[in-house]
């Protein structure tokens, strides 16, 4: 039995990050992910489900949504599947704490800094040769200098992550650590007894649990590991037919072609399979991070 829960799960992810008594962890986090360009001191965080005022209806559930001392906006995210626009998809996510910031009257149109950090279980199909774990974006004009300064993306893509506990070099390395190997270690390392993680470790034994926390992460748990695996028959699949692509269209192209549509393919059926299995749409489309109009598109068997 694992000791420690998985942090890739949505359960697993909210219970380290998301809840209100253990916030001190997540402004940690953020902190060592800036890498001191920005010091948070306190957070509060806020109900994740955003739904625009307008007529399309378009639902969006954030991991962890918080603003620090100063006001700025953070939103986490946990994705596990490199699906289609998922680039697009932050930048959309970027703008409901943008918009939410709007005063009646007179306003100067002064905004809070808003921050998009996501957790990547994937690399990038267009970083497939760039091994760097942590990647920054900001608004930049012509001459590569920062044209906005209050609007910022980043990606941790934790596969490329494989630093031992010798090689860990700062706390934003400790942090990407215990993340990525969380629930493969059977006790904390000696090195995180007096770090601020050690609680994290703490709070993810799952002998800890409760009755309602166990039955929640093991279905948490369930949900992430028929992922996987709906993901990697696709994948192997959409590899096949890749490489048989590439023959006519040139080898490279054709197998990016084939896994990509195979990621799409995998999404969509594992949506269908949870609606026949009779999950909500709200919660498919929580867990696969398809909007609330295309599960409600899908056909239900």
């Amino acid at each position: 039995m694992e000791v420690f829960v998985n942090p890739y799960t949505d359960f697993g992810f909210k219970k380290l990050f998301g809840e209100e008594k253990n916030k001190h962890l997540l402004a940690s986090f953020i902190n060592d992910l800036l890498g001191g360009t920005e010091h948070v001191v306190d957070l509060t965080l806020h109900n994740t489900e955003h739904l625009p005022d307008s007529a399309l209806y378009r639902k969006s559930v954030f991991d962890v949504y918080c603003t620090n001392e100063k006001g700025e906006h953070f939103i986490v995210e946990m994705q596990k599947t490199d699906q289609g626009y998922f680039k697009d998809r932050t930048v959309f996510y970027s703008t409901f704490p943008i918009q939410e910031q709007a005063k009646k009257g007179k306003w100067d149109f002064n905004l809070k800094a808003v921050y998009c950090i996501g957790i990547l279980d994937f690399v990038f199909s267009d970083h497939k040769d760039n091994k760097e774990v942590l990647h920054t974006a900001q608004l930049k004009d012509q001459n590569n200098q920062v044209f906005y300064d209050k609007l910022k993306f980043i990606y941790v893509e934790m596969p490329n992550f494989n630093k031992t506990l010798e090689q860990l070099n700062n706390h934003c390395d400790r942090w990407l650590y215990f993340i990525k190997n969380l629930n493969s270690l059977e006790q904390m390392p000696e090195l995180f007894a007096d770090d601020i993680i050690s609680q994290g470790f703490e709070l993810a034994r799952v002998a800890a649990f409760n009755q309602q926390e166990r039955k929640s992460y093991h279905s948490s748990l369930k949900d992430y590991r028929d992922m996987y695996s709906i993901l990697k028959t696709a994948t192997n699949k959409s590899l096949k037919k890749g490489i048989e692509q590439g023959i006519e269209q040139g080898i490279e192209q054709g197998i990016e072609q084939g896994i990509e549509q195979g990621w799409e393919e995998a999404t969509v059926k594992m949506a269908k399979e949870m609606l026949a299995n009779g999950m909500s749409v709200e919660d498919v489309s929580r867990i696969t991070k398809l909007s609330l109009a295309e599960v409600r598109a899908l056909p239900n068997k």
